[in-house]
């Protein structure tokens, strides 16, 4: 059974090439079709799945293709001749060719089925896709609405303002009764407030607290004092020393030096990290958390 299928006929040329050149089997077979009872002799060359056949060896195109994907190969029954040709035509085989597309089919109709699956889904999507424009659309519209809605309250708010009577006829005792309550109020408020501050500067807490803030300004005050002197120390003293080690005639030996000044610029730059961690913390007053800060200054 004949198909017609779809292809390039460039690259049915080029494979033609091809299987002209690199074939795996090439020759001259005899060819009969339905259409046609007679036998005719074409050059066919094999390469890969395809079958071409020319009507020479030396033709550029091919007379035609056949798919061999699916096909079956039967050796068929030899034609009647007479006894002339009765040796030749031992030497002969004769095979009949069938090619079925059924499964090429089936296997069409299943992408048919899912593209139109897909094509469903994608009309689905796409009315989805409207309702939320749509719903869109209207929340605008109704955003619109209240916003008109507000502007239009705000107008007639003001317009009313004006309009409202002031209570500047009230009764002047009622006045002297209103500022002596009020007076009450915020003696009573006063009063309250000095007492819980009172209360709580009596507090063990508040003393806590005070002698931690006093040791903390204590602290930063020694420790900017401290780290003055290592910078003199060492900028005045420790270097200018090592340098003259150096020199030809040199007043203090480089081990006197280090023996004197022990580990001082190292303890100047650990104390220096110090008391800026302290500046630092400081600036959060009255948050303080200094724990953390003497890590710096103790080995590991």
């Amino acid at each position: 059974m004949q198909k017609s299928v779809r292809y390039n006929e460039g690259h049915a040329l080029f494979l033609s090439v091809v299987a002209r050149k690199d074939g795996t089997k090439r020759g001259y077979l005899s060819k009969k079709t339905t259409e046609n009872s007679r036998w005719h002799e074409k050059f066919f060359a094999l390469y890969q799945n395809l079958l071409f056949y020319f009507e020479g060896e030396q033709s550029a195109r091919p007379s035609g293709i056949y798919l061999l994907e699916g096909c079956t190969c039967e050796r068929a029954s030899a034609p009647k001749m007479s006894t002339i040709g009765k040796e030749l035509m031992d030497k002969q085989h004769y095979f009949q060719i069938q090619a079925s597309y059924s499964d090429i089919i089936i296997e069409r109709e299943v992408l048919m089925q899912k593209y139109i699956h897909l094509v469903q889904i994608v009309e689905t999507e796409k009315v989805a896709a409207n309702q939320l424009r749509t719903q869109l659309e209207d929340q605008d519209t109704e955003i619109e609405r209240l916003k008109s809605e507000i502007v239009a309250l705000n107008k007639t708010k003001e317009r009313m303002r004006p309009y409202h009577v002031p209570h500047n006829n009230e009764d002047p005792d009622i006045k002297k009764i209103k500022k002596v309550q009020s007076f009450m109020r915020g003696w009573l408020c006063r009063r309250k407030w000095k007492i819980i501050v009172q209360d709580y500067i009596c507090s063990p807490h508040a003393e806590s607290m005070r002698k931690r803030n006093q040791i903390v300004f204590n602290m930063v005050e020694a420790e900017t004092e401290y780290v003055h002197q290592l910078y003199i120390l060492v900028n005045c003293f420790l270097r200018p020393l090592r340098m003259a080690a150096s020199s030809k005639k040199p007043p203090i030996s480089h081990d006197d030096v280090s023996s004197i000044f022990l580990n001082s610029e190292t303890i100047m730059f650990l104390h220096e990290i110090f008391h800026q961690g302290l500046k630092a913390r400081i600036a959060n007053w009255p948050t303080l958390v200094l724990a953390d800060l003497f890590d710096i200054l103790l080995p590991c």
